[in-house]
């Protein structure tokens, strides 16, 4: 008698799912999808501390890999069924369509040889005989290797996605929340189709119970073909802004556009330059045939109304489940604390701090746990404010990433310039810095119960230096310590102790 499970115990509705990009914002959202429809789900992630908070964590395989090591993938595509590949870096230029082009021959290679079923990608949405800019070219490209693979392969291309968190979405709200009245490139009246995120996820589910023998790429899109001016102006009557001025004109190039983004979004310029990119094309679904393979559901798909609505409330409500800042600026570090003091020679510079404060673990905790984004860094703030912007002009997240929560932080968080490395509920939160500097940097935060009854607060701040400028680095800003670490260390403990009424 079937008892609903294959051989090796997997589920014989759906079998075995490998979702690379687990931590970023699509890869977060389709593993429960893909539990809910049956499947046993593999993860594959660089930094599966990342995924400690993930309420999906324990129903899953967590496998360490790089996916440009060949021995990693082998080991995370063993006996999968079908595998979804969502790796892709937001940038531009030779370098990064190299490493694009590299992974994925190295994926497509790997699925073959370990007999998955199936491949899936999601891609972008782009016309056809055009020159595309360097994020669509890249798209494109990894698309086409994947199927030339070997392995039967589904190539999903969108435009637009429309969910909480997307930096599509996010782009688009914070250029319109900000500015009630703006100049715009002239093809912020070219058409786009945007898609609901759940729609998008629907497919990705979808698309793994495909017929063997259908192997090629489908466009997909919302019920909506609007342009991007309109797409601002109805996000506006959602949210119950105003309706924006907007005057197109002919001489801000994608480069310009991008730094603009950059400056009144929290998407820093990287980010925000492929994403400015692709709109100067139409992106406009070219045909509607995967709805043979996977029907519309019976209310159909969400408009671009109703994608916004949901899409605020969930932000409203605190319920981001996943972010485009959740993977990391591109060419952050991403090297975690060590622990041996002799670490590269014993060249780590610190500034160690302590103190007793007249608080109770638990009111300390609240302020460390809420520090950053809207509360701030009890510090210096012209000076935070003023190396922020220094960071977004060299690229970097500077102050702007803010963070999921107002409230709660979980392993991998971004919060503002910072990545949350490591957190132990009431005791101890590391941060490791995504700024750029010339070498790496980790702020740890810590609670501990003192001997004369009240708490213990240390903070340390540790720098790696790289080289001679790493050490200069350092050097230079040694003397400001004491105003912007010793007033970050006195503020939150006086924040703590007039909030101590609330945890009596």
């Amino acid at each position: 008698m079937n008892d609903g499970t294959a051989d090796d115990g997997r589920p014989a509705s759906g079998g075995l799912a490998l979702v690379t990009g687990a931590t970023g914002y699509i890869g977060g959202r389709l593993v429960p999808e893909l539990l809910a429809a049956g499947y046993a789900v593999r993860v594959m992630a660089r930094h599966p501390e990342r995924l400690a908070a993930r309420d999906w964590v324990d129903d899953v395989e967590v496998v360490t890999a790089d996916a440009t090591s060949r021995d990693d993938l082998r080991r995370a595509l063993d006996g999968v069924d079908v595998a979804y590949y969502l790796i892709h870096a937001l940038g531009s230029g030779p370098e990064f369509a190299d490493q694009d082009r590299r992974t994925a021959r190295g994926f497509a290679v790997a699925a073959r040889e370990a007999g998955a079923r199936r491949v899936v990608y999601l891609g972008g949405l782009y016309p056809e005989g055009e020159r595309l800019s360097p994020h669509l070219a890249s798209r494109r490209e990894v698309g086409e290797i994947l199927l030339d693979g070997g392995v039967p392969t589904v190539v999903l291309r969108a435009a637009v996605i429309l969910g909480s968190g997307s930096a599509s979405f996010e782009m688009m709200r914070y250029l319109t929340e900000r500015l009630p009245a703006m100049v715009a490139p002239r093809w912020i009246d070219n058409r786009i189709q945007p898609v609901a995120v759940r729609d998008v996820l629907r497919y990705l589910v979808g698309a793994a119970g495909l017929p063997a023998d259908v192997s090629r790429a489908f466009d997909i899109g919302g019920p909506d073909v609007l342009t991007y001016r309109e797409m601002m102006q109805r996000y506006a009557s959602v949210a119950g802004l105003p309706p924006r001025i907007i005057r197109a004109v002919p001489v801000l190039t994608p480069r310009l556009a991008s730094l603009w983004v950059g400056l009144v979004t929290p998407v820093p310029p990287g980010i925000a330059r492929p994403l400015v990119g692709s709109l100067v094309h139409e992106v406009v679904a070219k045909e509607g045939d995967v709805k043979a393979y996977v029907p519309d559901p019976p209310e159909g798909l969400l408009g671009f109304d109703r994608a916004v609505a949901l899409a605020l409330a969930r932000i409203r409500d605190l319920d981001v489940r996943t972010s485009w800042t959740s993977a990391s600026t591109r060419g952050a570090p991403s090297d975690p604390l060590p622990e041996d003091p002799d670490w590269a020679g014993g060249s780590l510079q610190v500034d160690d701090r302590s103190r007793t404060v007249d608080a109770t673990e638990k009111a300390l905790w609240s302020v460390i746990e809420g520090i950053g984004g809207a509360h701030g860094w009890y510090s210096w703030r012209l000076g935070w404010m003023a190396r922020g912007v220094m960071d977004r002009l060299f690229g970097g997240p500077g102050l702007r990433r803010g963070r999921r929560d107002p409230h709660r932080l979980a392993p991998g968080d971004a919060l503002d310039w910072w990545r949350v490395e490591a957190i132990v509920p009431g005791r101890m939160l590391r941060l490791r810095a995504e700024m750029r500097l010339p070498g790496l940097a980790w702020l740890e935060l810590s609670v501990e119960g003192d001997d004369g009854g009240g708490t213990r607060f240390r903070q340390r701040a540790i720098f790696y230096p790289r080289g001679l400028l790493g050490q200069a680095y350092w050097w230079a800003i040694s003397p400001f310590h004491g105003v912007v670490f010793g007033g970050m260390q006195r503020n939150i403990a006086r924040a703590a102790e007039a909030s101590v009424g609330a945890f009596a």
